[in-house]
């Protein structure tokens, strides 16, 4: 079986790789009859020398190999007809801007197995770059809080050469008593809560968060059953709100008044209540000045996120008053951080992690005869048909 890694194509250039060059080592050593081959790039956070010097092949062509990895989308042009790939689709929300991607995927007949797809049985899932989401979207509202009060200037993380050097970074943070946020209970909080864990930020509960005032930095994480409820008013229940999240109603205004930084990493439904309205925003209550929106959905649970930033710009301000966009950092403005690709930022050591788990949890059913299912379970097109599990995607791709 023969690997090829992909050279990202998708504008903007994604740093980051499926295997770092020790991890492509382990596997031609471990992997009986598999042999890693890699296109050459200039961008990627690990350099061609690196793979070279690691012992593995670089090859232009990869028309040879039997399956191709890569991150982010695939351009349509560079897709290699009747081959197995791997990499992140997003089409299984019907996004608008890859419905050619699916399309061109049924007509070359390739087998499109998607990362994000990659679940357990129960369809929880197994792999992700959530985590160092998390942990940079934290971050990046740390450093708006910061620069928004001009209490402190952090070197934006894309700058810090990894992990360890954002966390020197962290030593020049200096918090007043603010009140943080943290919505959500996955991968993504967990990473945001383990960058507050490095400021030795005080968690305290919701009904603390409420109802006392401290004289440190503190932050409460928040799950779906602390500010949603049944609009019948019957008891909370997990299972009906993730099946008929239209059923029920936000309460999180009952936070707004108390909350300073607010870091957004819960999944959102589009049929489940907003966590705020533009309304709400327009208040004298609502104290939260700066939005890291992890999730990023625009125009989605937070009303604010208008637009997806940038890495290179990753603030911008919204005008409650106005419901336009304003200066990032002005007295009248929400700073709102929005970057959709935030893992990008801290490449090397995202891609380091991601490996290790395609390696555990993925590669022996990829090479292997996937009698768990994991493969089938995620892939969404194959021979040139949709998948059954994916068929409600007929409309968007054949349309």
């Amino acid at each position: 079986m023969k690997i090829g890694i992909l050279r990202e194509g998708k504008m903007p250039r994604d740093k980051r790789v499926p295997f770092t060059p020790e991890q492509c080592d382990y596997i031609n050593k471990h992997f009986n009859g598999t042999e890693i081959v890699v296109q050459p790039s200039d961008w990627r956070s690990y350099s061609n020398e690196e793979y070279i010097k690691a012992g593995i092949t670089l090859q232009e062509n990869i028309a040879d190999c039997d399956i191709l990895m890569g991150i982010k989308e695939v351009p349509i042009n560079d897709i290699i007809p009747g081959k197995k790939y791997c990499f992140f689709s997003h089409t299984i929300k019907e996004q608008a801007h890859n419905k050619k991607l699916i399309k061109a995927s049924l007509d070359k007949k390739i087998e499109l197995v998607d990362y994000e797809c990659l679940t357990e049985q129960e369809f929880n899932r197994i792999i992700g770059f959530g985590h160092y989401a998390g942990i940079v979207g934290a971050y990046n509202g740390v450093l708006g809080y910061g620069k928004k009060y001009q209490l402190f200037n952090l070197k934006p993380a894309h700058q810090c050469i990894n992990l360890k050097e954002l966390t020197e970074e962290l030593k020049k943070v200096k918090l007043t008593n603010i009140k943080i946020i943290v919505t959500g209970n996955g991968r993504v909080a967990n990473g945001a809560i383990e960058l507050l864990g490095l400021l030795q930020t005080r968690r305290i509960t919701p009904f603390e968060f409420s109802n006392y005032s401290y004289r440190q930095a503190t932050y409460v994480q928040l799950h779906s059953n602390n500010y949603n409820e049944p609009l019948d008013g019957s008891q909370w229940n997990t299972s009906n709100f993730y099946s008929h999240p239209e059923q029920f109603r936000s309460t999180f205004s009952k936070y707004t008044k108390h909350c300073d930084l607010l870091i957004h990493c819960s999944f959102w439904n589009p049929k489940a209540p907003v966590l705020f309205t533009k309304n709400e925003i327009s208040s004298p209550d609502f104290r939260i000045s700066v939005i890291a929106d992890v999730t990023c959905d625009i125009n989605g649970s937070i009303p604010s996120t208008q637009r997806s930033s940038t890495i290179d710009e990753p603030f911008y301000g919204y005008n409650p008053l106005t419901e336009n966009e304003g200066e990032p950092f002005a007295d009248n403005t929400i700073t709102v951080m929005a970057v959709d690709n935030l893992p990008c930022e801290l490449p090397r050591d995202a891609s380091e992690d991601f490996g290790k788990e395609l390696i555990e949890k993925v590669l022996p059913s990829l090479l292997n005869n996937d009698k768990e299912g994991l493969i089938e379970r995620a892939s969404i097109t194959r021979n040139g048909e949709l998948m059954p599990r994916f068929e409600y995607l007929r409309n968007y791709a054949t349309n």
